[in-house]
């Protein structure tokens, strides 16, 4: 019996295959170590091949795809619903053979060796960030037990750990002032491995032409036009630049009944990294409005009469969103409506 379709539950060590054939009958269900993956699919026909989108199955889907299989990579939350009872790898691994095989079902674009290296570095630049804002609140918290008090800000905190370990020192405890010491070795040296994070994302940036695409949008920098591009691939998968905003999350939750339309809060379904930067850099194009109001969007200054800013970033990060898709499918940089 020819196999057509299988379905693989992802481990670390351990991998559970499920293959059936075209009339749906299961030829296998059984376990196989990592390091016979690759052997078990060279032996078998070339056949549609699901497995849940996750951390490894981009590295696999291009390995089996070497091969001639075609792989396609499901969400979790899609697969979820065709798990009939209980939950084991065998459960999941024929509720993955199950929902591949779905003519409505969506699926997730393996990405390529370039895309994930470039995500290294942006998770690596992502935690040095996470460490270094969590030092210079312990340097903060610190001081303040004291009487000496840190303005707002990471910039403010590096400074004054510059500041302190150039010889201006606070009439402290010999053991405090130790703990600072360190502490501002710790919060500086992370600030300038920071900086170098940054310095090549930026050279990189000014390899891809569809990153100097993306930068033509206002509120899109180096960083997050990278990530994008990094993380879509292809922004052609998607029909339509709304769909695309639904893939990071930013579209209304949709609990409409009866004929009755029912927006809610945005679902945060998607790319947290992703919706992250782009709420940020519309935060940072509200600041702006207050110094150069001519350089908005005339409809971003009406949404923020009618709305409150928190909402009015989440609303200008959705219309970026769209926008990023029309710039990528196109190729073509930003114009903006003439006012």
């Amino acid at each position: 019996m020819q196999v057509t379709t299988v379905g693989i539950d992802l481990a670390k060590h351990v991998f559970q295959v499920h293959g059936i054939t075209a009339d749906g009958t299961v030829v296998f269900n059984r376990a196989i170590r990592r390091a016979q993956l690759v052997a078990f699919f060279d032996e078998l026909e070339p056949c549609l091949v699901g497995m849940e989108a996750c951390g490894s199955s981009h590295h696999w889907a291009r390995e089996l795809s070497k091969l001639g299989h075609d792989v396609r990579l499901i969400p979790a939350n899609y697969v979820k619903p065709y798990v009939k009872r209980g939950k084991s790898d065998a459960v999941d691994a024929e509720a993955v053979c199950e929902a591949v095989t779905r003519p409505t079902m969506r699926f997730v674009a393996p990405k390529s060796e370039a895309q994930q290296a470039v995500l290294f570095l942006h998770r690596a630049r992502d935690l040095i960030v996470r460490q270094r804002t969590q030092l210079s609140n312990m340097l903060r918290s610190l001081l303040v037990e004291f009487g000496i008090i840190i303005a707002q800000g990471t910039g403010s905190a590096v400074k004054y750990a510059k500041s302190l370990l150039d010889g201006d020192k606070p009439d402290l405890p010999e053991i405090a002032m130790d703990v600072l010491k360190q502490l501002s070795h710790q919060l500086v040296a992370m600030h300038l491995r920071l900086r170098w994070y940054e310095v090549r994302m930026r050279l990189h940036s000014k390899l891809d032409k569809r990153v100097m695409l993306l930068r033509t949008i206002p509120g899109i920098g180096p960083v997050t036009a990278s990530a994008i591009v990094a993380t879509v691939g292809d922004a052609k998968q998607f029909k339509n630049g709304r769909q695309f905003a639904a893939r990071l999350g930013l579209t209304p939750l949709n609990r409409s009944s009866g004929g009755k339309e029912r927006l809610g809060r945005i679902t945060k379904m998607g790319d947290r990294y992703i919706r992250r930067l782009l709420v940020t850099g519309m935060t940072a194009r509200l600041r702006q409005m207050k110094v150069n109001p001519d350089r908005v969007d005339p409809w971003a200054i009406d949404l923020l009469a009618r709305k409150p800013p928190r909402l009015a970033t989440i609303a200008m990060a959705n219309k970026t969103a769209r926008i990023v898709w029309a710039v990528l499918t196109k190729s073509e940089y930003y114009r903006p409506h003439p006012i």
